[in-house]
């Protein structure tokens, strides 16, 4: 029954006497109160059964206490949001402050133009990015990761009411659990709450994140009296830590921001570690912050000297700065990002990390187990054979019960065997035997065992495992002549038959067996004086894709290397299958003996890695990163977890187990090289688009620069009005909006991409004084040719420039995209293409509309306009030498 008074009365209350208590400063934490319970009494604390709750109770619950989300940062309201962005960035007030000082002065359309740049700035970016936010979090929610949960199935009708229905195992979601829930745990799984252990069975936890200690902890089911505070106690498991060895049930004391992770996650909110992406925008920002310092009180100087306008001057210099300021780029960033996020959906790849996709764009190194990738992850048992290669069907069978009775994860392997064994003898094995005990598997002694108990009431211990771990302890082996005492030569008659089988290409797992005494408990010490049965065989047959997908891979700059628990003879037998090079291979043992500088030059040439822990697997990460790679890792099983983090991007597979899952910045919803490659490809055309527009606004300002610098210090009047500069700025953005849309060429897809500030300030030193140059070309041309020279003229004059300067920098968009001749050998996207055609019109027609005399503007000479065609060709013609000889000297751009 759904004890709802007590369920309120207690953990509620625990909870505020625990806050209460840190903030007397006291270390007392409720948690330690059910370290101190028996189990039925911590049940009968939350008000539940061994069985579990009900759907009913566990609704309830639910509503009461919240989804088990840690940190969930809170949506702001459509207000606070404006508000945030508004407030968030000077520009917006500043902007807003001067469209109210130019109304009042009666400049109606100068404010117009500064409220429709803030209304660009903040309600469009933020219409945008809700809606590919929306998207984006849409596609997250495709990938979620479930915890075993016992729940008692609502009694149908007709049952019989004083009989209590069994609780049943059932995949419950994360965030549906609740307090009070009984969940299963086993190698893999995520610790979905902080809980209370009701069983456990060689269970070892890896509770670093919570800690910072490496080593795992073992826990206990029981009363520990001796714990001091919760961390300590032996017999509770907490939210962010994972299992990494054996199994157990608990009972969920708190959930969500309750537990002890969601209090650290809970200062965390909004926070994530800043990838080179990331800083190399922060370093552009700055840059460009950098050029308003210098330029704005320079230009306000100039012109307040030259002119003696002192207000004209400051307007001026205002609309200089808000022209300088890369007011988009956030927007344009997050719109890239989402868009590539959801082209990278319809590939069967699913961001969970946005800022992770850059980096999954400069990968150039991928490591992979092959299960999966080289092979169809497809395991088929193919043999099961007695120490000296002969079938043997008691092989079959204690295998069978092996992999059948043990209560951890079942891999590939045991899904192999229980499918190989037929239904009459599935029932007949069953029937004999009963599960007794287990001593699940580690990475450590690489085997895992299950103690049985036949009809008579016999008990044995059958392992399974590693060839060389079981070998290693087993006194005996079983014949055709019956069972003989190990000797050398046997051992290498066995190990001759698991090596032939090996070169065939096979998986072989070798099989123990040992009559036992009854005992309360069996533990790892019990996995000793063996007698050897055999071995089975697998075969995890070679993909035909991979071949393909690895020389996609190749040519695209990204070099593979097989990382792998695995034996090497095995591997390097798949790697030939599918045509993968293999000229240089280290195992386990080789790289726990080098040093880190051995390791560092050893990754260089090495294409494979076997029979690897954890562990090892992170070292081969961390010495490629030293010698100045960006690595991805791919994975998807319990020893993963480590080397996913440690790699630049982790990526994993929706049917990973969960703390790979977790612990991946990219889910594939297949698991192959060639949807990585397509990925990767999205991945640096994102970069490719974003990069654009750094480009086209570092360089079109920086030649701005030195245009307004000039036309300050040598003319009379102002080069252009203020309410013009801020039309010219509110245009062109406009026009740069659907970049994301664009095309990247092939060639620059070819290489993986990282952040270079020096190629971007290269080109920047480069491609932007040309547009100065032109600049004043038109200074001249409407100085002189049309003697647009005094203050009086000073309309023609800035209606000159204004357009010359907008179709410029719209149209030498075309050059800037592309390494190869824009039009004819590359060309944008239809949206980039048709924007800029939109702007380019506006610009021509406002001089000759009703508005232009609202901005300033005077109609222009028709001789005006073949000018401006050859200066633009002129204009266009001159970047495209310069960045072809740039590229020529320095690469792609």
């Amino acid at each position: 029954m759904f004890k709802t008074s007590l369920f309120a009365a207690t953990v509620p209350a625990a909870l505020r006497m625990y806050h209460d208590a840190r903030s007397n400063g006291q270390t007392a934490h409720p948690l330690l109160e059910f370290v101190r319970l028996d189990n039925a009494a911590a049940l009968a604390r939350l008000g539940v059964s061994g069985d579990g709750l009900t759907e009913a109770e566990a609704a309830a619950r639910l509503d009461e206490y919240g989804p088990n989300v840690v940190a969930q940062e809170k949506k702001k309201t459509f207000l606070v949001e404006i508000a945030t962005r508004f407030f968030g960035n000077p520009i917006n007030i500043l902007l807003t402050v001067l469209a109210g000082i130019s109304w009042f002065n009666d400049d109606t359309v100068g404010a117009s133009i500064m409220l429709a740049m803030v209304f660009m700035a903040v309600f469009l970016s933020y219409f945008q990015e809700s809606r590919t936010g929306r998207a984006v979090e849409q596609l997250r929610r495709m990938v979620s990761n479930t915890a075993t949960a016992r729940r008692v199935p609502e009694p149908a009708e007709g049952d019989d009411a004083t009989v209590a229905p069994a609780g049943q195992k059932a995949e419950v979601p994360i965030d549906r659990l609740v307090p009070g829930d009984v969940v299963h745990l086993s190698a893999g799984d995520m610790i979905p709450a902080d809980l209370r252990l009701l069983s456990a069975k060689d269970l070892f936890i890896n509770q670093s994140a919570l800690t910072g200690e490496s080593m795992p902890v073992e826990k206990f089911a029981g009363v520990d009296a001796d714990a001091k505070v919760p961390l300590e106690a032996r017999n509770l498991c907490f939210m962010g830590s994972n299992v990494l060895s054996g199994s157990a049930t608990g009972v969920i004391v708190t959930t969500g921001a309750r537990t002890y992770f969601g209090a650290l996650a809970g200062s965390l909110v909004g926070q994530r570690v800043q990838t080179s992406f990331d800083k190399g925008v922060q370093r552009f920002a700055w840059l460009m912050i950098r050029f308003m310092a210098v330029m704005v009180p320079l230009v306000f100087l100039l012109n307040g000297v030259v002119k003696g306008a002192w207000l004209e001057a400051f307007m001026f210099a205002v609309a200089v700065a808000v022209g300088l300021t890369p007011e988009m780029l956030p927007m344009i960033v997050t719109i890239n990002l989402a868009k590539g996020a959801m082209a990278m959906a319809k590939k069967d790849v699913i961001v969970k990390r946005l800022n992770a996709i850059q980096n999954f764009g400069a990968i150039d190194v991928l490591c992979t187990d092959k299960t999966g990738t080289l092979t169809q992850d497809k395991v088929i048992l193919e043999r099961h054979v007695d120490t000296r290669g002969d079938e043997d069907e008691r092989v079959l069978e204690f295998a069978f019960l092996n992999s059948h009775y043990q209560t951890g994860l079942k891999n590939l392997l045991d899904v192999a065997v229980i499918d190989g064994v037929d239904e009459a003898l599935r029932q007949r094995l069953q029937g004999e035997y009963t599960l007794v005990d287990e001593v699940p598997f580690d990475f450590t002694r690489r085997r895992m065992s299950v103690i049985v108990r036949d009809r008579a009431g016999r008990h044995f211990l059958i392992a399974k495992g590693a060839v060389a771990e079981m070998v290693g302890i087993c006194s005996a082996t079983r014949t055709p002549d019956g069972t003989e005492p190990m000797t050398p030569a046997l051992v290498a008659e066995a190990r001759e038959v698991a090596r032939d089988m090996n070169d065939d290409g096979f998986r072989v797992i070798a099989l123990g067996l040992r009559e036992i005494g009854t005992k309360a408990a069996y533990s790892l010490a019990d996995e000793t004086e063996l007698t050897l049965m055999g071995f089975i065989a697998f075969l995890d047959p070679p993909k035909d894709s991979a071949a393909d997908a690895i020389r996609a891979l190749n040519d695209n700059g990204v070099a593979v290397k097989i990382l792998t628990g695995d034996n090497d003879i095995v591997t390097r037998n798949v790697c030939r299958q599918v045509g993968f090079r293999v000229d240089k291979y280290l195992v386990g043992p080789q790289v726990e003996a080098m040093s880190d500088e051995e390791l560092t030059v050893a990754v260089r040439d090495t294409q494979v890695f076997a029979r690897l822990n954890p562990q090892q697997k992170v070292r081969v990460i961390e010495a490629l990163h030293r010698d100045g790679h960006v690595v991805g890792f791919l994975g998807d099983g319990i020893n993963d977890g480590p080397a996913l983090r440690a790699a630049d991007v982790g990526i994993s597979v929706d049917t990973a187990v969960d703390i790979a899952k977790e612990a991946a910045d990219i889910i594939l919803l297949e698991k192959s090289l060639l949807v990585l490659e397509e990925g990767v490809l999205e991945g640096r055309k994102v970069f490719g688009n974003i990069l654009k527009y750094i480009k086209m606004t570092a360089s079109s300002n920086f030649g701005n620069m030195f245009s307004v610098l000039g036309a300050s210090a040598f003319l009379p009047f102002l080069p252009m009005a203020p309410v013009q500069i801020l039309l010219n700025n509110l245009l062109y953005d406009f026009s740069q909006t659907s970049v994301a849309s664009d095309e990247v060429d092939p060639e620059y897809l070819a290489q993986p991409r990282q952040w270079d500030m020096g190629a971007i300030t290269r080109f920047v030193l480069f491609i932007g004084p040309i547009s100065s140059i032109f600049d004043y070309v038109t200074f001249a041309l409407m100085w002189f040719l049309f003697k647009a020279n005094a203050p009086e003229h000073a309309s023609l004059f800035q209606t000159g420039w204004f357009v010359e300067s907008l179709l410029s920098q719209t149209l030498i968009v075309h050059v800037i995209r592309t390494g190869k001749l824009p039009f004819l050998e590359s060309r944008a996207s239809l949206p980039l293409t048709v924007t800029g055609v939109v702007i380019c019109l506006i610009g021509a027609l406002l001089p000759y509309s009703p508005l232009a005399s609202k901005f300033g503007f005077t109609p222009l000479p028709g001789l005006y306009w073949l000018y401006l065609g050859a200066i633009l060709a002129a204009y266009m013609a001159l970047t495209q030498f310069v960045k072809v000889r740039l590229m020529r000297r320095f690469g792609l751009l």
